[in-house]
């Protein structure tokens, strides 16, 4: 089976830096998950023992916590520097702008509208900043029986599509007087999309790698479905099926964001041996 990887993949900026702080602080808690890659947490915690801890209760004074990539809500990390602990902020810097955005625009008197996942930690950060009041919204129906004044601001999680993001922006600019647009959305996460509907469109089946919990591999993975139908979200080698490639000559490879090139090169080598 020939192998094609897509010309952007795998590890952002922000996680290549929280996989780097982790390293460098063996023994510490990262709050939540560090990054959405079980894989990845798992070789944290064996070879550095950096644990994950949801319950900041159960830390004592002086130990070392991380902020996850994703960040944690305000009032979450006010809570863990007055316990007294060696707080490492790990918060990627395309996560703290749009939590920045949202603390200046809220201070203005502005309404804030964040698409995203409402579920998703990167957003329920986000929120955490806003004074004034916040909607959280995946598309434009939503919008329809939410009363908004009107001066509006509007951020995007980091990992979404550019193209429905700005769906959401026409909405609001052809309905208010006032719409403060700040595109949120990740380089490298736009790069990584591009790339991957690029190569999708080229192949016969596309193996899409990272955490089935992690938001950017999801949209990864949609992207690549509908431009090649065998597409196939998967978080390591193991996962992958030798009936996916009957008939097939050329198998198409992307990453998510929060994916190391170790499960990466993994995956090649036993595609390659089908």
């Amino acid at each position: 089976m020939q192998v094609k990887l897509a010309d952007s993949y795998g590890f952002c900026f922000g996680v290549k830096r929280a996989i780097k702080i982790a390293e460098e602080n063996p023994s510490s808690h990262t709050i939540g998950p560090l990054i959405h890659n079980p894989k990845e947490i798992d070789r944290l915690w064996n070879n550095y023992k950096v644990d994950v801890v949801e319950d900041i209760d159960r830390l004592q004074p002086s130990e070392r916590a991380i902020v996850r990539t994703h960040g944690i809500e305000k009032e979450k990390l006010q809570s863990l520097k007055d316990k007294n602990l060696d707080v490492i902020d790990a918060t990627c810097p395309y996560v703290t702008k749009p939590q920045e955005i949202v603390a200046s625009m809220s201070a203005e008197g502005y309404d804030i509208v964040i698409f995203g996942d409402i579920q998703h930690p990167e957003v329920k950060g986000v929120m955490s900043y806003a004074t004034t009041m916040v909607h959280v919204v995946m598309t434009c129906e939503e919008l329809e029986s939410v009363r908004l004044r009107e001066k509006i601001a509007i951020v995007s999680q980091t990992t979404k599509r550019e193209e429905d993001f700005l769906k959401i922006v026409d909405y609001l600019v052809g309905r208010y007087k006032e719409v403060r647009v700040f595109n949120t959305i990740c380089n490298a996460t736009f790069d990584n999309q591009s790339a991957a509907k690029k190569l999708a469109g080229e192949v016969d089946v596309m193996l899409i790698i990272g955490g089935k919990n992690s938001s950017n591999t999801k949209q990864l993975y949609e992207i690549c479905r509908q431009n090649c139908p065998d597409s196939y979200l998967i978080e390591g080698a193991e996962d992958i099926k030798s009936e996916w490639f009957s008939g097939k000559k050329l198998c198409g490879i992307t990453a998510g964001a929060s994916t190391p090139d170790w499960i990466v090169q993994d995956v090649i080598s036993s595609v390659s041996r089908i």
